[in-house]
């Protein structure tokens, strides 16, 4: 299984109770049934001329109030996350993953390498970053460096939580001592996983990889809408919506009005930009009769 997807899984079924997780398992597993028997959406997730966030889109719009909405979080989440060529079998070990969590209520972090145990984590911060606003993402961020400057000033501090012979639960224990009421509680949240999830001797590289990713999804929360004319609160709900499944999280639009883009939206999210105006399609049209190749009358 992709690590990532691990980390993701792990801390959102952890968080629901299991009627839910036995809900959303099942509805994993018809998934990857229909994956297997549908060759138009197998087509589709494995598409490789389609980045990550538009096929995750698209099967957020397939599935749209046909599945729970953890499951659809789940499933968008792998094929972001996968290249399009592992797609459906990341939805596949996602449902195996589900089935197991079901089974045994707790989802084990076994060892893995420095690069693998960084992206695990980094799953897990996602998962952790789902519902929040920007700002309290800069508090993470904040929060986080903090405590990696803190761990790595304290010599007995350091030798502890980085001492593999140390129960992880004792290393967490002295974490939420440490942090508990002082931090904002994804940011404890993402300590404790730290510890859990990561390399014990790499605790404070993992803290600093985790501020740079935080502040990379924190990029992705806000999206810079450029419009003809002003939004009425559906068009804005249902453009939050579809940018949300992208992104993978709430997003704050920031709409600026340009009327010399004649009709349509341009969204600037992250590296991303998604170009669905009038100008754009007559820009598309003209460049593509210049590259043509010429006409000759007689």
């Amino acid at each position: 299984m992709h690590p990532t997807i691990e980390g993701y899984a792990a801390s959102m079924l952890h968080d629901v109770d299991a009627t839910a997780v036995t809900r959303v398992a099942d509805e994993l597993a018809s998934l990857d049934a229909t994956t297997d028997t549908n060759a138009q959406l197998r087509a589709a997730m494995s598409d490789t001329s389609v980045s990550g966030r538009i096929r995750a889109a698209i099967l957020g719009d397939v599935l749209a109030n046909k599945v729970d909405g953890l499951t659809l979080t789940l499933a968008t989440y792998a094929v972001r996350q996968s290249p399009a060529q592992d797609t459906n079998y990341a939805l596949h070990d996602l449902a195996v993953f589900a089935q197991r969590f079901r089974r045994d209520g707790v989802a084990p972090a076994e060892p893995l390498g420095l690069t693998d145990a960084r992206q695990r984590v980094a799953g897990f911060v996602d998962a952790r970053l789902t519902t929040l606003a920007p700002t309290d993402m800069e508090q993470i961020e904040d929060d986080l460096f903090r405590w990696a400057r803190t761990i790595e000033s304290n010599v007995e501090l350091r030798r502890l939580l980085m001492d593999r012979d140390v129960e992880v639960s004792a290393r967490q224990q002295v974490t939420t001592s440490l942090l508990s009421g002082k931090v904002h509680a994804a940011a404890l949240a993402i300590a404790l996983y730290v510890i859990e999830g990561g390399r014990s001797r790499d605790v404070i590289g993992t803290l600093d990889a985790m501020v740079q990713h935080v502040a990379l999804a924190r990029q992705w929360r806000v999206a810079i809408v450029h419009a003809a004319r002003p939004l009425n609160d559906a068009e804005r709900a249902e453009l939050a919506q579809s940018l949300s499944v992208m992104s993978g999280g709430n997003v704050d639009l920031q709409v600026k009005i340009d009327e010399e883009l004649l009709a349509g939206v341009v969204v600037y999210i992250g590296d991303l930009c998604l170009d669905a105006t009038a100008r754009g399609r007559l820009q598309n049209l003209r460049d593509s009769l210049l590259h043509s190749r010429p006409v000759v009358f007689s």
